[in-house]
């Protein structure tokens, strides 16, 4: 999807806020949390958790069914198949719209990844929080930063070894090979 620069989506952290604010923190998982916006790019870095989402003219990010249309925020098209469990040999995309939603749900499967490892790789987001709930919301941010550092300058043990986007782009990556290159691994 040319142009598409990440996905977006948001995730729920326990929150502890106030007994007389708690109705407007409770999800669906019945108990208190914050809703965490973020998007993140192909690289699986977070480009963005509250703080002014700009999207670049011409470019635009994928999001689930869930959110309200906005300009530059590319849905799936509803009422058409999106689920993965619903893809199979026996049931592969028979018309645009469910190769689109196929295509569109591979992508944005990125941000779930990352928000996996990010509360895999820093427990207390899922943890029951002592802190003020100003704390807890620079909590989260500090965490998401954390990760983006962990990826550019560390091993990530949540992260297999990983080509980035633009590897695979400029074909300069791990995996980026030519045929015979990659046959010889196919053969190993």
């Amino acid at each position: 999807m040319e142009d598409c620069i990440g996905a977006i989506d948001g995730a729920h952290v326990t929150a502890k806020v106030p007994r007389s604010t708690s109705a407007a923190f409770c999800g669906r998982k019945h108990y208190t949390s914050q809703n965490v916006l973020a998007a993140v790019d192909f690289d699986m870095r977070f480009t963005y958790v509250p703080d002014g989402l700009q999207i670049p003219e011409g470019k635009f990010y994928l999001r689930d069914a869930g959110y309200a249309c906005r300009p530059s925020i590319l849905p799936p098209f509803r009422k058409t198949r999106y689920h993965l469990n619903e893809f199979s040999a026996k049931h592969r995309p028979q018309n645009a719209k469910k190769l689109f939603n196929l295509r569109h749900l591979s992508l944005r499967f990125t941000i779930e990844r990352v928000f996996a490892a990010l509360k895999n790789k820093f427990n207390v987001l899922d943890q029951k929080p002592f802190h003020t709930f100003d704390t807890q919301v620079k909590l989260v941010l500090a965490c998401c930063i954390l990760h983006n550092w962990i990826l550019d300058w560390s091993e990530d043990e949540f992260f297999e070894e990983v080509v980035t986007f633009n590897e695979v782009e400029t074909g300069h990556g791990v995996d980026a090979c030519d045929n015979n290159t990659c046959k010889e691994k196919r053969q190993e």
